[in-house]
């Protein structure tokens, strides 16, 4: 191999990263509660988002809709979510909340920048008409 072959190879390498930052593709963060909302919907069902609430970084979300909760997650390039019923189980976590779901492979689902009246509110408005 040559240095034109290597340079060559490299020019292109990068020429597809690019067009892939371009194009978003492998873009998985959740960036507001339209986008939560979106998703959920997308995601689970017969599911009618009504109110979000978005961690901080983007990572995950809780989503309100009708009778249940979406929990949404980032997992490597996708987000998967998740139906949850009131009650949540909440516990503390760093600068934020854990939501614990039950299911061992999804695990717990951390939010940060949310306290636990934040999520006790969403849990509430399912109540509401």
């Amino acid at each position: 191999m040559n240095w034109v072959q290597l340079g060559g190879s490299l020019v292109a390498i990068l020429g597809l990263a690019g067009i892939a930052h371009l194009l978003k593709l492998g873009e998985s963060r959740i960036g507001d509660a339209a986008k939560a909302r979106e998703m959920a919907e997308d995601m689970l069902a017969g599911f009618e988002a009504r109110a979000a609430i978005v961690s901080t970084d983007g990572n995950a979300a809780l989503v309100a809709g009708n009778g249940a909760i979406a929990v949404l997650k980032r997992h490597g390039a996708k987000v998967a979510a998740r139906r949850l019923l009131a009650p949540l189980r909440i516990r503390p976590a760093v600068e934020g909340v854990e939501i614990d779901t039950g299911e061992r492979l999804f695990g717990g689902v951390v939010l940060l920048g949310v306290i636990d009246e934040d999520v006790r509110g969403l849990e509430a408005s399912l109540t509401r008409v």
